[in-house]
């Protein structure tokens, strides 16, 4: 979900803050302005930051030396499996609801420092709206998820990262927004990190819902720049991984694909599952932009690189022929679908030149891969850094509804066209 540069908002959703390399003079330009404002800004705080790092740190180091050696010594995916058994995540009953999951604390909202990362992070709220307000979603029929806690992060991700999240100004790098270094942490975890770890939860509890009732989209999620030791791009959570290990053992799924169709490469994901033969990854991407990680891109199973400005024609020719390909080379039980729209021409982090109806069409497409073979497929929104992001998602919910790619009742037994 894919994240990021000087807007604290998520997938640059709150994830993305992707650095653009050489897409366009403009954005190049920006962005060596805003990295020259960040060093400014970190100088100017030098005194206070290395403070807070000194205190952190001593932290971090005693906790760790405290519990490096432990009475008793168990096995790392008995202890995995453990965490994922006792986790309450899935325990929100969505019997009587439509499978789309989203929480008004996924928005994130503090006194405008939100506004210094390019990723509009109200996103989630206004799709949810806009498909109210037109009729098709209910707000009581919407699922709402459980935060990730400490153990449930613990499933993917180290100890050393959780703790480093403690620190204001490691969270003030993931996501690119400078001031957050300046914050106490309680802050930060409230107003920054709890909304991620509510979207996490989202992701996770998508797994289930889908292989109840054949999908399910989280309309937050896709944090695909977190592994299990690593933040970066507007992404300080692993929420696909999370997702994938809770399936293996909850659900009894084997066999994962994931088509992560986000404007940047995934290389969160890729990283924590590179010798996994039980997750096929289908990445198409800009190899131009954001994160040039060369290393994880030898993780991926099928890699389909388009150019800075491929347009929707190409770009669907491409997929289609994605698509196909991954058909025959692997048979999953479950698809994660990262449907970020940073694809769009005019996303200023993106750099590919894809129109809002070649949006709709790419998730059309996806969605009937995945139903024409009855597999489940779990959709997030990931990145996408223009304000008319949220109306083209909307769009194309709308799209997969009246294509009836997804359906579903409510327990009125009414109709809800979702």
């Amino acid at each position: 979900m894919t994240f990021p540069l000087l807007t604290l908002s998520p997938q640059q959703p709150f994830w993305k803050f992707r650095t653009h390399r050489v897409i366009a003079n403009t954005t190049e330009s920006t962005r060596n302005l805003c990295k020259s404002t960040l060093y400014l800004f970190l100088a100017l705080a030098t005194p206070f930051i290395a403070y807070r790092c000194f205190n952190s740190s001593t932290m971090f180091w005693s906790s760790s030396s405290s519990s490096s050696q432990p009475a008793t010594k168990i096995d790392a995916d008995s202890l995995r499996r453990q965490r994922i058994n006792s986790s309450k995540l899935y325990q929100p009953d969505a019997s009587s609801k439509v499978p789309v999951i989203y929480s008004s604390y996924y928005d994130i909202s503090f006194l405008g420092i939100e506004k210094l990362h390019p990723f509009d992070s109200s996103k989630w709220g206004r799709i949810c709206r806009f498909l109210m307000s037109e009729g098709y979603l209910e707000k009581n029929s919407i699922v709402d998820p459980l935060e990730a806690s400490t153990e449930d992060l613990l499933v993917v991700h180290t100890e050393a990262y959780l703790n480093s999240l403690k620190n204001s100004v490691n969270v003030a790098r993931i996501t690119e927004v400078p001031p957050v270094a300046m914050l106490p942490n309680w802050l930060v975890q409230m107003k920054v990190l709890y909304p991620f770890r509510r979207q996490v939860g989202g992701t996770v509890l998508a797994a289930k819902l889908a292989k109840d009732q054949g999908w399910a989209i989280n309309v937050g999620g896709g944090f695909h720049h977190c592994s299990g030791d690593r933040g970066g791009g507007f992404c300080a959570y692993a929420d696909i991984s999370l997702c994938i290990h809770f399936a293996f053992v909850r659900l009894n799924i084997s066999r994962v694909m994931i088509i992560d169709l986000d404007a940047h490469q995934g290389n969160g994901h890729e990283r924590d599952f590179g010798n996994d033969e039980r997750v096929y990854i289908l990445d198409m991407y800009n190899p131009g932009i954001y994160p040039f990680d060369m290393t994880a891109r030898n993780y991926i199973n099928q890699k389909v690189e388009v150019m800075t400005g491929t347009t929707t024609d190409e770009y669907l020719k491409q997929l289609d022929k994605a698509l196909a390909v991954a058909g025959s080379n692997f048979a999953p039980e479950l698809i994660v679908y990262n449907a970020g729209t940073d694809i769009l021409d005019g996303d200023p982090l993106g750099g590919l030149k894809v129109s809002p109806d070649g949006v709709i069409q790419r998730d059309e497409k996806v969605f009937r891969f995945a139903r024409e073979r009855n597999i489940p497929i779990v959709m997030v929104t990931s990145g996408g850094y223009m304000k008319t992001s949220a109306r083209v998602i909307a769009n194309s919910i709308i799209n997969l509804s009246k294509k009836g790619l997804i359906e579903t009742n409510v327990h009125s037994g009414r109709k809800i066209m979702i």
